[in-house]
């Protein structure tokens, strides 16, 4: 493998650099505070491409590579991570849902808008009962004429305030189990379909996180996705590829709390001397940056692996694994060395904190990543 980055992909590491710095780094604080959305700065970001990543060309994004998009995301995470949230659920999970498994009519119909941020989506599998549990929708869909009679809950949908498509798994077959799961695109104004309140969260607070409510919502039966009976292998294939852009947020999220470490060690004392002269602090700081370096491979393999139409099912929840993780050890520790200040939100590090958090749980659990290599070790 080489990870030698081509002058395109350097140039979109550091154009999104610049911009995160410019547009999300003097906003972050206060998006967070009033637990509110950079609508204005998602749309720049699509009229930049970077909400069409993963979008060919031809359907109005970018086209570009995995690995590229990994750069992205690392970059704005580092910033923003409520915004990266955004930037991943619309490129990782509906535009790539919609580039796999969409009809040629649907694809037409909806990723242009959705690659420049005309439109915003969110994907809509999670249920009150039903988190890592996947498979156990209650959502149904039934067949009536020429559409589909929706109800049902789902809970914990990121960018559901805002969106204007919805990809959404629902039963049409319950004796079946998750043999009997469809996907359907359900738009905002359809009848029968209402988002509900904001969740108030521990981090990501400038994301948008809301249960939606399925009450004999009529969809049209052209708006399902893929083949009838077959959205869970939708979901699951969406998810593979997901993962890779969360873990790629847990590593942006991980290397600005090591950067904020290592600027208060250069500046604070204790003692009579710099923070940073002592060995302790120091060990703290090399631990961090294995780690974040260990992560950094990690997730670009997995990218790569992607991008060379190679199996990448493990390597993609090893990276979400292990940069998950890290990501909360290494705010953690961050927090520790800035000490009680650290535990202000004057400091950016209480927000990585609390950012960091979610990335072990969203797109699948810790747990269950480690069921997915464990599955992949174990097969024949």
């Amino acid at each position: 493998m080489d990870f030698t980055l081509t002058p395109e992909q350097e140039l979109f590491r550091k154009s999104a650099r610049e911009f995160a710095l410019k547009e999300l780094e003097p906003i972050a604080t206060d998006l967070d505070r009033e637990h509110r959305v950079a609508l204005d700065v998602l749309r720049e970001l699509g009229s930049l491409g970077y909400l069409g990543m993963t979008v060919p060309e031809e359907y109005g994004g970018i086209g570009a590579d995995m690995l590229s998009y990994v750069l992205v995301m690392e970059e704005l995470s580092r910033s923003c991570a409520s915004t990266s949230t955004a930037v991943s659920v619309q490129n990782s999970l509906c535009n790539t849902l919609l580039v796999e498994f969409a009809s040629e009519a649907q694809k037409r119909k909806y990723l242009p808008d959705l690659a420049v941020g005309k439109r915003f989506g969110a994907f809509a599998l999670t249920e009150p009962e039903s988190g890592s549990d996947a498979a156990g929708l209650k959502t149904t869909a039934v067949a009536k004429g020429d559409s589909f009679i929706l109800n049902g809950t789902k809970r914990f949908i990121t960018s559901a305030s805002f969106s204007d498509i919805f990809l959404v798994f629902a039963l049409t077959d319950p004796s079946a189990g998750n043999r009997g799961v469809s996907c359907f695109l359900v738009e905002r104004d359809t009848p029968g379909f209402t988002v509900g309140k904001e969740e108030d969260k521990l981090g990501i607070r400038g994301s948008s996180t809301c249960e939606l409510f399925f009450e004999s919502c009529r969809v049209p039966r052209e708006n399902l996705i893929g083949e009838l009976h077959r959205g869970f292998k939708v979901a699951m294939v969406t998810l593979d590829s997901g993962r890779i852009g969360i873990a790629a947020q847990a590593l942006g999220i991980a290397q600005a709390a090591l950067d904020e470490a290592v600027k208060y060690s250069k500046e604070r004392k204790a003692f009579g001397k710099l923070l940073g002269e002592f060995q302790a602090i120091q060990f703290k700081l090399a631990d961090m940056k294995a780690k974040v370096e260990a992560a950094r491979l990690l997730t670009y393999k997995s990218a790569w692996k992607k991008d060379h139409k190679l199996d990448y099912i493990a390597d993609s929840s090893i990276a979400k694994l292990y940069a998950a993780e890290i990501a909360s050890e290494v705010a953690d520790e961050a927090v520790q060395i800035h000490g009680g200040y650290g535990y202000i939100r004057d400091y950016k590090v209480e927000r990585l904190y609390r950012d960091a958090r979610i990335t072990r749980i969203y797109e699948g659990t810790s747990e269950i990543q480690k069921l997915v290599i464990a599955r992949e070790l174990l097969k024949d």
